[in-house]
């Protein structure tokens, strides 16, 4: 057994405490270490950086432990309790394969040989590529499902959406989702890229799974996502050879015409393929060998009066004529397109302008100027069609990206640039009100600039809720839901030249900030914020509010260093201003960032100069109703850095003072930070060796957080829970 006193037992509770995740317990252990650390070696210590830093740091705690057993039992007090790194112990599996699968048997041995090959040093991996709608995906699907034995520990899948490079997902977004399928709490996943690769590689060490990256858009976006564990055997899928991945190539190409009948039958049936056996030559030429372009002919064939592909009007049985080289799968798309109802139609081409990650019937009503109800009957048609894919069974949808391309063309040219760019104005104005009524549902008492929020906060005041969120747990999960489209609804408002759209879209993605910790999907919406706001207004409330909900995701993010140019930024935008509430927010977070590095002093003495800030806003002034609640929080965070420096009665009552805020009815209520403060009490509580007083605040903060579905402090509050019946146990 590990002698918790020895360099590597300190090193390795350093570094489950340093890594940046969304998780509270972890957050909050980090806080709490820097305190005790100081404590331990008595002097200060700013926080380690990197593992060279961290090792520096446990070779201090190792020296001042050795010959104190004092301060040997207050390090072993707290190793016993910190939170440990997340496990990941689950035996995932693939998506369903299709029902009928044809040929193949080439690919299908290649793969085989390079999975099951000795393991010589080399990693195992298989590029699979072929143009879209030949079946790549189907391909690596299918191998898998049927070689299912030969990974006993689990087969991951994940769409890398590498149609574009604008919509290639980012490695650590790609890795966040590997983890979650290995079993990983999302709240113990690192934030960082490089910590959550390491983390991947350590979690599949030692395992025989399969790993199908699908949609690849580069070896760039790949490389991160690989191993070197001699039982894992990683299926990349791509529209081409991707330069620079040293794969075992596996093109995939157009079926023959036996076996595209053969599938044609299995899809349409023996007595409808006899019956359109007049036209199966044209069709089978249209299609291609491709298994989509059949897909999307065999039920036209059950058509008698239209048979696939043939001219669209007039011209009695003379069949459209075949463009040289033309792609199989537009050409399936054209001919779909061509029958389908008008509204269908509409929905089909105005939804495509831009690369939305999924879309359901609430988001396309307003756009298409249907009820929604009509909005889901021509989303059903679509994906019956097989012109969209769905995406959940939650109505929800979204583009094959050649389709995509299809529909945007013909939108284009059916509807115009004036009428498209209305229909994609139509749809960002619906994420706006969507995700701005959310965020004032999700935190109704956090102040927010922009109309929008105005009105909606008056709509609070009269009615006591916003609809129609039942509570704020609720409105998170919309959020949460509808994250993708709101990152794109960003970009899109930008491209647009609409900066207030942006601001106010950006303002809205800060419950999933604090609550949720989807920090690295939201990092690309925040950076065009703060673009924006650089570009249309310097030196005014937007820009120093963008700097700042900036400068807070890249804090989680642990890139401190670009963290606090962003709020230098702010803090100026907001002085130029004239915005206090603004510019006292700026200085606050810098605090925040200051506890972050173990440095309580100078945290406090932001907090005090954040105060001295809002001590300047007049009665009537703007934010002045924000004030009390604004303050509760500064006292909150005083008492944590109080903590940090090692002054746990100080700390006691600061916190207390800022829970009495909280609790107290007016403008300072906010069940929420009031169940935060009592979380901060029961830590200290703690260090003060007092695990029965922290259990009694846990289970008041417990009941309060439970109502508000803020999951990853639900988390960290039980694994505080564990580390006071821990240490009743050890004492």
């Amino acid at each position: 057994m590990l002698d918790p006193m020895s360099m590597a037992a300190i090193v390795a509770v350093l570094g489950a405490v340093g890594t940046a995740t969304a998780n509270e317990a972890v957050k909050s252990a980090w806080e709490v270490a820097g305190g005790l650390i100081q404590r331990i070696t008595g002097r200060a210590v700013p926080a380690p950086r990197g593992s060279a830093e961290r090792d520096a740091v446990a070779r201090l705690v190792h020296e001042a432990v050795r010959d104190d057993p004092a301060l040997a039992r207050t390090w072993a007090a707290f190793a016993r309790t910190a939170p440990l790194p997340g496990r990941a112990d689950a035996v995932p599996v693939l998506p369903p394969s299709i029902r009928h699968f044809r040929d193949r048997q080439g690919p299908m041995k290649t793969l085989g040989r390079e999975a099951t090959r000795k393991a010589d040093g080399r990693p195992r991996i298989a590029l699979v590529h072929g143009p879209e709608g030949i079946g790549t995906s189907a391909l690596a699907v299918h191998w898998g499902c049927m070689k299912a034995d030969l990974f006993p520990d689990g087969q991951l899948y994940a769409d890398l959406r590498g149609a574009s490079a604008g919509t290639a997902l980012d490695s650590a977004v790609v890795l966040r989702s590997l983890l979650v399928q290995l079993g990983m709490d999302a709240d113990d996943i690192p934030l960082g890229a490089a910590d959550r690769r390491d983390v991947f590689q350590r979690c599949v060490a030692g395992r025989k799974l399969l790993v199908v990256l699908d949609h690849a858009h580069s070896a760039a976006q790949v490389l991160p996502l690989l191993t070197s564990a001699p039982e894992v055997f990683t299926v990349v899928v791509a529209r081409r050879p991707l330069r620079g991945l040293d794969a075992v190539p596996v093109p995939v190409g157009p079926l023959s015409d036996k076996d595209a009948l053969h599938l044609l039958t299995d899809l349409a049936g023996r007595e409808t393929v006899d019956a359109a056996r007049a036209v199966l030559p044209r069709v089978l030429e249209r299609c291609g060998g491709s298994p989509y372009a059949l897909r999307a002919a065999a039920p036209l064939l059950a058509d008698p009066t239209t048979p696939p592909f043939a001219a669209p009007s007039g011209g009695g049985s003379e069949e459209a004529p075949i463009p040289p080289g033309h792609d199989p799968v537009r050409t399936a798309a054209e001919e779909t397109y061509r029958r389908l109802e008008p509204g269908a139609a509409r929905v089909y081409r105005l939804m495509s302008l831009r690369e939305w990650p999924s879309f359901g019937a609430d988001t396309v009503a307003p756009v298409a100027g249907i009820p929604v109800a009509e909005a889901a009957r021509a989303l059903g048609a679509l994906a019956d069609a097989e012109l969209l894919e769905v995406v959940s069974g939650m109505g929800r949808y979204r583009y094959r990206p050649v389709i995509r391309g299809h529909a945007e063309e013909t939108a284009f040219r059916t509807d115009g640039i004036a009428a498209c760019s209305a229909a994609l104005t139509s749809t960002v104005r619906w994420y706006l009100e969507f995700a701005v009524r959310a965020r004032v549902a999700a935190l109704p008492r956090a102040w927010a600039l922009g109309p929008l929020y105005g009105r909606l906060k008056e709509e609070l005041e009269r009615e006591g809720r916003i609809a129609p969120y039942g509570d704020e747990g609720e409105a998170l999960t919309a959020l949460r839901t509808e994250l993708g489209g709101i990152v794109q609804a960003v970009l899109a408002a930008e491209e647009l030249g609409d900066p207030d759209a942006v601001y106010q879209l950006c303002q809205a993605l800060w419950p999933l900030q604090l609550k949720a910790g989807h920090h690295d999907e939201i990092l690309p919406a925040l950076r065009a914020g703060a673009r924006v706001a650089d570009a249309r207004h310097p030196g005014s409330q937007w820009a120093g509010r963008m700097h700042t909900l900036l400068a807070l995701n890249l804090m989680e993010l642990r890139e401190e260093e670009a963290a606090e140019s962003e709020l230098t930024l702010a803090a100026q935008a907001e002085e130029t201003a004239g915005h206090l509430l603004g510019q006292a927010s700026a200085v606050e977070t810098l605090g925040l960032l200051r506890l972050r590095q173990w440095d309580g002093t100078e945290a406090y003495a932001c907090f005090d100069r954040a105060g001295a800030l809002l001590d300047g806003i007049g009665p009537d002034d703007e934010g002045a109703g924000d004030l009390p609640r604004a303050r509760a929080l500064l006292q909150r965070h005083r008492g944590r850095a109080l903590r940090v420096g090692g002054d746990y009665t100080g700390a006691r009552e600061r916190l207390e003072s800022a829970l009495a805020s909280f609790r107290r009815g007016g403008e300072a209520y906010d069940p929420y930070n009031a169940a935060r403060t009592l979380t901060d009490l029961a830590e200290t509580c703690l260090l003060q060796d007092e695990p029965q007083r922290a259990l009694a605040l846990i289970d008041e903060a417990e009941a309060t957080l439970d109502k508000e579905k803020a999951a990853q402090h639900l988390t960290h509050l039980r694994g505080l829970r564990e580390r006071c019946l821990s240490a009743q146990a050890g004492g």
